[in-house]
């Protein structure tokens, strides 16, 4: 499994219109071979952060070089982000659990 954690902040004065953007992506992604999980989170503090995982490298590889969201990326850089952090990591460890009544 590969797991990237993307943080990022929108430029204001462009936020409103990013949604369709942003909504996009996660729909393309499970599309993708490989595609485990998307999920992204808002901070209080205008922070976003989403957190992308796939089966392999390989797998992710296919995603960020996908015509589409490379244009996504493109984009962002271009019009809507602040500024964002990307990490691409391969787990040391996991742990599941879950409580069932």
């Amino acid at each position: 499994m590969v797991v990237i954690v993307f943080r990022s902040r929108l430029r204001p004065e462009n936020a409103e219109e990013f949604g369709e953007l942003a909504a996009r992506m996660p729909t393309l992604a499970r599309e993708m071979p490989g595609f485990l999980s998307y999920d992204t989170y808002l901070s209080e503090g205008g922070e976003r952060a989403s957190v992308i995982a796939f089966e392999s490298a390989e797998h992710l590889r296919a995603w960020r070089e996908h015509p589409e969201h490379a244009e996504a990326m493109r984009i962002g850089r271009e019009r809507y982000y602040r500024e964002y952090h990307l990490l691409v990591a391969d787990p040391q460890r996991e742990s599941h659990f879950r409580y069932e009544a």
